[in-house]
Parts: structure tokens; C-alpha cells; sequence
């Protein structure tokens, strides 16, 4: 088992990773270097080979199947998680690594939003997203994250061991963080000086399609983890509006003593019957998602036995 290992996912980054790597490699000289290559068409490979990395592939495409990859494969007591852009200043893992091997946090956050994101980053719409994405999952799960969609971060080896990767994309950072939310791991913030990609690089995020898919991403951890909540609310929204249409087919009825519109009052009566079973499954859900933190509880404690034995 390495003591840090450090995981680079990369798509088409020949002209940062040889740096990357080789910053890496000085920055912690007692870590083991991976860098997992994603059906690149450049040289990423080469380049971060002769820099000194171990070098892997993934070729399925997509962030999420590169680090379901990654997490599979390798053991280590800490894993840092950066990318092969430059963007992340790879210093500040020394401070993340600590926090993880002395400190006993699950999750370290290197968070860009408390530094410098906002300036160097010209795309006014991923600074849009990253606050939209920020104040949405601090609102719904009840917590006070700085940087939610960040692609450095630092994981103990029970957290890489027991987190299920389901998501394919870039939305892997909303799911790592809602993962370790939900069932009240250690999360742990140092703030980094974040840097504009350099000239050359492109980005491979796309600001619409992949925003809207994070968005989908919350909606369905939130269904997932919160399900009381979740569908309590559908079961609020639709009892009010069976109770708001049917107020005038009860007022006509008060004075006439005739139902002039039954099918009114028949949807009506859907509505709330759908209501009361939002309700009921909410309540079913809730009691089987207690169940399942029982279990991951367990599963965490067999983890951290076979990481001592």
C-alpha cells in the first residue's frame, strides 16, 4: 500500500502534464504518481511517463469512470486527487495530506472559491455555476461547503473504499461531496490559489450540458438521501393544488346543493389520493435510507479493520 498516492485523470493535456508530474514529484517526493489517460489523442501519456508517473488507462469516457477506475485499483492511506491542467497548485497538497494522515479527516477540500477562482477564472458562467451549485446543496443538505465542484481533493483510504462511483462525468465532485455529507464523514477545507489554464489548453468541461447535469445530479442524491423531505414536498404541492380546485366545486355545493363539476372533482380527488401516496412513500424510503446508513456504518468498520490488518 503507497503512503500518497497521487491521481491525475487526463484527457488531452500534452502540454501541462509533463509540469504537472514533475511539480508533483518535488512538491511530495514520497508519493507514487498515477496518471490515468482517458482515450487521449496527444501525447499525455508519453509525456507524463517520461516525467515520472505510472501511467494507466481508462477507456471509457467520462471523469466518473476514470476515478471508479482509479479507486478500484489502488491502495493508499492518502489519496490526492488533482488534474492534469496546472490549474491546482500542487504545494498546497502538503498541508491536504496532513490533514488526512494526522488529523483523520475522510475528505480534504481544496477549496478555490475563498481564493482566487473569481479573477482567474474568465468563463462568468462557470463562476455562475459554482455558486448556484454551492448555495443549492449547502440549502438542501443543511451544510456550509466553500467549493462543491473543485478537482482537488485529498481522501483517506476508507473514504475511496466505500464510496459507490455511479456518476460518469464531471458531476463526480457533487457526488463526492454529497457522499461524504450524508453519512457525516470529516470534511476538511484549505484554501488554494487557483490558475487560469495556460495558453493551449483547453477546457473539456462543457458549461451548459455538464451544469445541467450536476443540477440532475443533486435532484436525484437529494431523492436519494433525503427522500422524507423530498417527497413530502411533492405530497404538500399537490394536496394544495387538489385543495385549491376544489374549494369552488365545496362553495358551489354549499349553495345549491348540486356538484355541477365532477370532473373536478374527481381530478381533485387524484390529486390528493396521489398526495397521501407521495407521503406514504416518503415515509418508506426514509425508514429503508436509515437502514442503509446502518449498513454503511458496518461496511466502514470492515474497511478500517482490513486497512489495519
Amino acid at each position: 500500500m503507497d503512503r500518497i498516492a497521487v491521481l491525475i485523470p487526463c484527457y488531452n493535456e500534452a502540454v501541462t502534464i509533463g509540469k504537472v508530474v514533475t511539480d508533483t514529484l518535488r512538491a511530495l517526493p514520497e508519493a507514487v504518481v498515477y496518471v490515468y489517460d482517458n482515450n487521449s489523442i496527444d501525447d499525455t501519456a508519453i509525456i507524463a511517463a517520461e516525467a515520472g508517473a505510472i501511467v494507466r488507462h481508462e477507456y471509457q469516457q467520462g471523469k466518473g469512470f476514470v476515478c471508479r477506475r482509479m479507486f478500484r485499483e489502488i491502495d493508499a492511506e492518502c489519496y490526492i486527487l488533482t488534474d492534469g491542467d496546472d490549474t491546482y497548485p500542487i504545494e498546497a497538497s502538503k498541508e491536504m495530506a496532513r490533514l488526512i494522515l494526522e488529523h483523520q479527516a475522510d475528505m480534504v477540500v481544496g477549496d478555490r472559491l475563498s481564493g482566487t477562482y473569481f479573477l482567474e477564472n474568465k468563463r462568468r458562467f462557470h463562476n455562475f455555476g459554482n455558486s448556484l451549485v454551492r448555495g443549492v446543496i449547502n440549502h438542501l443538505f443543511g451544510c456550509h461547503l466553500h467549493d462543491i465542484m473543485t478537482g482537488f481533493r485529498a481522501f483517506s483510504y476508507e473514504f475511496v473504499k466505500t464510496f459507490p462511483v455511479l456518476s460518469t462525468g464531471f458531476e463526480i465532485e457533487t457526488e463526492m461531496t454529497i457522499h461524504a455529507v450524508n453519512h457525516h464523514l470529516q470534511i476538511e477545507n484549505v484554501v488554494i490559489e487557483y490558475r487560469n489554464r495556460p495558453e493551449g489548453s483547453i477546457s473539456k468541461l462543457d458549461t451548459i450540458s455538464d451544469g445541467f447535469r450536476v443540477l440532475e445530479t443533486i435532484l436525484r442524491l437529494y431523492r436519494d438521501h433525503r427522500p422524507l423531505r423530498f417527497f413530502n414536498t411533492i405530497a404538500l404541492l399537490l394536496f394544495f393544488v387538489g385543495i385549491v380546485f376544489f374549494i369552488p366545486v365545496w362553495i358551489d355545493y354549499t349553495e345549491t346543493g348540486i356538484v355541477e363539476r365532477f370532473p373536478t372533482l374527481i381530478v381533485c380527488g387524484f390529486v390528493i389520493l396521489a398526495s397521501l401516496l407521495s407521503f406514504f412513500t416518503g415515509m418508506i424510503l426514509s425508514a429503508m435510507t436509515i437502514h442503509h446508513r446502518r449498513e454503511f456504518e458496518m461496511h466502514l468498520n470492515k474497511v478500517k479493520e482490513e486497512r489495519r490488518g
